[in-house]
């Protein structure tokens, strides 16, 4: 068994770790934000991982359709991501990237890097080092993303798939880009982008986004975000002991 097949020590009713899965655009980073913000705990947000190594590729001019060239580059990558849910960041080196991995070329790019398996492997072994640290420091941790729930922490405490119809997520990540300064967003662009990412996401040979049989679904179509935060608040309370 290799470092990157072994899941971390998992957490206790008063460390929880909080495993959250789903495609883009339904709202789980917002979600997850609130949570740990509203319980005291960390946050770790892997897909501005991926997108930190896609924009360090793009940065270098390495061909991010080349796998063998990613893998050849992606050593030479230091990622460093903040776990405070108040006020996320994402390094490479010392350069905060935080801004600069929204942008469209990097969106565009993303799912060619994430889906080389050895960029994967890499990033894993990251975001399970942060789960270890939050859980040896005494707190709980939530982790989002889209395999996490079945491939980075498949024995994480609470496992939730968070998803919204696919209008009602092009219409959130429409009002996310406004927000982030561009000028012109085309709703139904922005739903066919989703659509196209979510096959890329689901297709791909390593980890792909998938639905954990014993995983919590949770449709946020209708919802607020205060009332899926209370949702999901609510099944961390009803969390076991564990043994």
């Amino acid at each position: 068994m290799t470092s990157v097949d072994r899941p971390p020590r998992l957490g206790s009713v008063d460390t929880p770790v909080i495993a959250v899965d789903g495609p883009a655009g339904s709202g789980k980073s917002s979600v997850c934000r609130a949570v740990a913000d509203r319980l005291g705990f960390r946050y770790l947000d892997t897909g501005a991982m991926y997108r930190a190594m896609t924009w360090a590729m793009l940065d270098a001019g390495v061909d991010v359709d080349d796998p063998e060239a990613v893998v050849s580059a992606m050593d030479a990558v230091s990622i460093i991501s903040g776990t405070d849910p108040l006020a996320p960041s994402i390094h490479v080196g010392q350069t905060n990237v935080s801004s600069p991995i929204r942008r469209d070329e990097v969106t565009g790019a993303v799912s060619a890097v994430s889906a080389v398996p050895a960029v994967r492997e890499r990033l894993v072994r990251i975001q399970r080092h942060e789960v270890s640290s939050a859980v040896s420091a005494g707190t709980g941790i939530v982790v989002e993303g889209r395999d996490i729930t079945t491939v980075v922490l498949p024995d994480a405490d609470l496992k939730l798939f968070i998803t919204a119809d696919p209008a009602e997520r092009a219409r959130r990540r429409a009002a996310q880009d406004l927000d982030l300064g561009k000028s012109a967003v085309d709703v139904a662009e922005t739903q066919t982008a989703l659509l196209v990412r979510d096959a890329k996401d689901s297709g791909r040979a390593a980890s792909p986004l998938t639905v954990a049989p014993d995983a919590v679904v949770v449709d946020t179509t209708s919802m607020s975000l205060d009332e899926v935060v209370a949702q999901i608040v609510g099944l961390v309370a009803d969390l076991p002991a564990r043994s």
